[in-house]
């Protein structure tokens, strides 16, 4: 059965005939139309961007194979939507409904071809959508414009993507990952660094860095790969992640994957899917990222999946596809998960951390083309001293500062000093406060905050002497030292131990 024309052409007139075409579904007990055309109407009824963003919490995705699909593009523009608005500046949310729009305008293509009996039904939606949002990009490049705003180009809590123009450096890192893909051994890769080091940043932008012989495919291990129920999950997922970025980075298109298909035998399907997608490299070699693997260590940990089935998978991969190279990321090493060590014999580590300081430098000067404010060279160095050239903090102090300074008077606005850096600390601890408690919770036990706050406690770039810690911390200093460091959070200097980063030693040292 298909929608009535009467409920269709209710529902695209207004609201209150949609609601009246719903009713009269009731009374028929049309149960499945009903709603349909309950979460049409709530598409119908978005008036703006703002009830765009919220409507994916209402959409209720039938078991109706016809209509999930479509309901499924909805929700996810309306998550996407959400994002774009939680940019603290204009720049931002520009850039990421920008990308929304251009979203749109492929599904309104694929509505317009599509062989789905319900795509023009809900045609009339996406497109009202498209409207809606390109209306409000263009009110938000005139409010830039009449508020003489700086563009604040900064990301904050979330990895850059390939079309986000702030992405910068890292070319000794490309280079290394390069030399060890030329590797005949073709030893298996970590990148490793602490969080907000810019891992996934990178490995959403390494395309730049890498021959094109080289087709990177990124797949995130955190979300529905790791939380699926059975194998066919996880493989389907894992296989959903290098189709799309494959597409992404190289505009590669791969062969389908099914559930359907993995569904009798999972591991020998996802083999035989491999097969046909080396046949579609031709003379390229892929670049398999696996981000936070400590999500699927924590999912084989919890039972969820055998660790010989999953590891054995990855190790045959690497030993018997020469053309895909594997990479594996995350915040902790190979040693600290000894499973891992035993099945990627040879793991080659790459080090990710602080940014250079030219590159940190560019940065804060020069995030993107064209950026219109200035810092006077006291103020770039401040910058430098507070942040250590941590890429995550970089960007938190000087998006700070570029909100402070859109706070002034036009004739002061476009050049930042040494007192707008020093104003901009104190909202960077707030805003960054996830940041900083991740590190206090997650990354320190007790112990180790207790050196850290009375190392914090003496003041900016001071010293502490391994004598004293010995005589304040005599039972475990030693082994927790070496943890502090192992994280970044300490260096050793002459005789003692100081904070590497300023932001991070007074987080530390604020009142409890």
């Amino acid at each position: 059965m298909c929608l009535s024309d009467f409920c269709k052409r209710s529902i695209e007139r207004n609201p209150i005939e949609g609601k009246a075409a719903i009713d009269y579904l009731k009374k028929s007990r049309q149960n499945w139309v009903v709603q349909i055309a309950t979460d049409a109407l709530r598409l119908r009824n978005c008036a703006d961007v703002e009830a765009i963003s919220q409507v994916h919490h209402t959409i209720v995705i039938d078991e109706l194979e016809n209509t999930n699909y479509l309901l499924r593009i909805f929700t996810r523009i309306s998550q996407d939507v959400n994002a774009a608005l939680e940019q603290r500046s204009n720049y931002n949310q520009r850039i990421a409904l920008k990308a929304v729009a251009d979203n749109l305008n492929v599904q309104l293509e694929n509505f317009n071809r599509s062989n789905n009996k319900y795509a023009s039904f809900f045609l009339p939606f996406a497109r009202r959508w498209l409207n809606i949002i390109n209306r409000y990009l263009e009110e938000l490049a005139i409010k830039v414009e009449q508020n003489k705003e700086i563009d604040n180009p900064y990301i904050i809590g979330v990895p850059l993507t390939l079309e986000q123009a702030i992405f910068v450096g890292r070319d000794d890192i490309g280079l290394r990952i390069e030399k060890l893909l030329l590797d005949r051994r073709r030893p298996p890769l970590l990148l490793y660094g602490q969080r907000r080091m810019g891992k996934t940043s990178l490995l959403n932008n390494i395309g730049k860095l890498l021959p094109n012989s080289i087709i990177p495919m990124f797949v995130d291990l955190q979300g529905p790969l790791t939380s699926a129920s059975d194998y066919t999950g996880l493989l389907y997922n894992l296989a959903r992640g290098m189709t799309t970025s494959a597409k992404q980075q190289s505009a590669l298109t791969l062969p389908s994957l099914t559930r359907e298909i993995l569904a009798d035998d999972p591991f020998t399907k996802f083999d035989e899917w491999l097969d046909e997608v080396e046949q579609t490299l031709e003379q390229n070699t892929v670049l398999l990222m696996l981000d936070e693997f400590e999500s699927l260590d924590a999912a084989i940990n919890k039972g969820r999946f055998d660790e010989e089935d999953v590891l054995g998978m990855l190790r045959h991969l690497i030993q018997h596809r020469p053309r895909f190279k594997m990479l594996l990321a995350g915040s902790h090493t190979i040693e600290e998960y000894q499973r891992w060590a035993s099945y990627l014999i040879n793991v080659q580590v790459v080090h990710i951390s602080y940014l250079k300081e030219e590159e940190a430098r560019k940065l804060i000067a020069e995030p993107v083309k064209d950026f219109t404010l200035r810092y006077e060279p006291d103020a770039v160095e401040r910058v430098l001293q507070l942040t250590h050239c941590h890429p995550f903090l970089v960007q938190l102090l000087c998006g700070e500062i570029t909100v402070l300074k859109n706070e002034q008077d036009p004739s002061v606005r476009r050049l930042a000093t040494l007192a707008d850096v020093e104003a901009a600390i104190p909202e960077a601890l707030q805003s960054g406060g996830f940041f900083f408690a991740d590190i206090q919770n997650n990354q320190v036990d007790a112990n180790g905050g207790d050196i850290l706050r009375f190392i914090a406690a003496q003041g900016e770039g001071a010293i502490v002497s391994k004598q004293i810690l010995s005589q304040q911390f005599p039972d475990m200093w030693e082994t927790t030292i070496q943890l502090l460091l192992q994280r970044e959070l300490i260096e050793e200097v002459a005789e003692g131990y100081r904070f590497q980063v300023e932001l991070i030693r007074r987080w530390f040292n604020k009142p409890s």
